[in-house]
């Protein structure tokens, strides 16, 4: 293996077993006996040592920068960025194998030509570069603000958000609730592959959000690949929407809601959900309302769950609880006492359920009846995710117990759905 030694990760390279030809780019391996090679479709393979007959380099490892000049038309209309981070603002980094940050947006925008024949690009906002696994309220609160302000400059017709995956439900339907008066449709989009490999989601996600920021659908949403194929993207509603699946690229579904519209590569828009919030025609304001209680949490019953996580809540001075119970909303009878000493000391408790999709009853069982009976809300049909944001947003607000419960259960920013049907079940 003489000859590998000189072939340094970051070289696109030929290697040659004694049945098989690969190409690609040769990235470090961690695995001893093991060559690590980034093929050009994207995907990673290993090729063990001893099977490898021979390795000639192609390219040498290219260290330099290539300068981005994209062309905008100051005759279409204007849409502003906001850049967060996550794989869609990454890039794989050729000698790890891993991603890494993109340095500039323009790699980002041209990626998706379309995009600056749809759209003029007059701001970028990177306020942050985050996995969005380590989003918090306080990135919330700050994207929301930045958000507030681009919606009300006048020359913007909608704002596009690009986000990590993992927690872009959590951040969206933030959004909903502390975007108050919208008036502008607020957009984010994602990628499940980075932008440099061939299977990426990016182009089509940037190019439809491009088209979904100019139209009258004026609510918070995200849009993404609705099939696996890149035939066209759906826009879910911010509050609706939830992540299924690890890794394919239409992983994003609407959940107890349609789909707000069918967007088309080419711009054509089809709404397949007619309630939703209309883009404004008049002036008025969009109101930052970013309150949050972050003593707020979130915890998932299970069988043989110990009620002391609810104790120990308790304890540590949370003010809210949301509960991810069974079925109709329903969790041991062995956790009533604490949910009581909860209650007691003025802890708001609400429950929603781990089944995702269909709505919590506390009247079906007499368990169920007893929980409402002590004070817990039933969150309707809300996902779990969108119940902790919900209430957080409003333990935010007010401590005041009646006030707390009827906004719960008020429909304020599209998360309950009055008239679920079977259309609403895995569209």
């Amino acid at each position: 293996m003489k000859k590998r030694a000189k072939v340094k990760p970051g070289s696109y390279v030929e290697i040659k077993t004694k049945d098989e030809k690969f190409s690609g780019i040769l990235i470090e391996s961690y695995e001893s006996g093991t060559l690590l090679l980034k093929l050009d479709s994207g995907y990673n393979i290993g090729i063990k040592e001893n099977e490898i007959q021979n390795i000639k380099q192609l390219k040498k490892p290219s260290n330099k920068e290539v300068k981005i000049k994209l062309k905008q038309s100051k005759k279409l209309p204007n849409v502003s960025f906001i850049i967060t981070g996550g794989t869609i603002s990454s890039q794989v980094d050729h000698k790890t194998g891993g991603v890494k940050p993109l340095t500039k947006p323009e790699q980002l925008f041209a990626l998706a030509p379309n995009l600056l024949k749809t759209i003029n690009i007059n701001n970028i906002e990177r306020p942050f570069s985050l996995l969005s696994e380590n989003m918090t309220p306080r990135e919330w609160q700050k994207l929301a603000g930045i958000t507030s302000k681009l919606l009300n400059e006048k020359e913007n017709k909608g704002i596009i958000i690009t986000h990590g995956t993992d927690t872009l439900h959590y951040t969206s339907a933030a959004l909903a609730f502390m975007l108050r008066n919208l008036n502008k449709p607020v957009c984010l989009t994602y990628s499940q592959r980075s932008i440099d490999r061939g299977s990426s989601d990016a182009t089509l996600n940037l190019e439809c959000s491009a088209h979904a920021s100019l139209s009258d659908i004026a609510e918070v949403m995200l849009i993404g690949h609705a099939s696996s194929s890149d035939n066209f993207c759906h826009a879910i509603r911010g509050t609706k929407a939830r992540k299924m699946h690890t890794s394919r690229r239409d992983a994003f579904k609407s959940i107890n809601d349609a789909p707000l519209a069918k967007i088309n590569q080419d711009g054509k828009i089809q709404i397949l959900n007619k309630n939703y919030n209309k883009r404004s025609t008049s002036n008025k304001q969009v109101n930052e309302d970013t309150a949050f209680e972050s003593k707020t949490a979130l915890i998932k019953f299970y069988p043989g769950a110990s009620s002391e996580i609810i104790d120990w809540l308790i304890d540590k001075k949370y003010k809210g609880i949301v509960i991810e119970g069974t079925g109709f909303g329903h969790f041991s009878q062995e956790w009533i006492p604490s949910i009581k000493r909860a209650l007691q000391e003025k802890v708001t408790v609400a429950v929603a359920s781990q089944t995702i999709f269909g709505r919590t009853n506390h009247n079906v069982y007499s368990a169920g009846r007893e929980l409402c009976n002590i004070g817990v809300i039933h969150c309707e049909d809300m996902l779990p995710e969108v119940a902790y944001i919900k209430l957080g947003w409003i333990l935010g607000h007010t401590e005041n117990e009646q006030e707390i419960k009827k906004l719960m259960t008020t429909n304020i920013a599209g998360e309950i759905n009055r008239k679920l049907s079977d259309e609403d079940f895995l569209y």
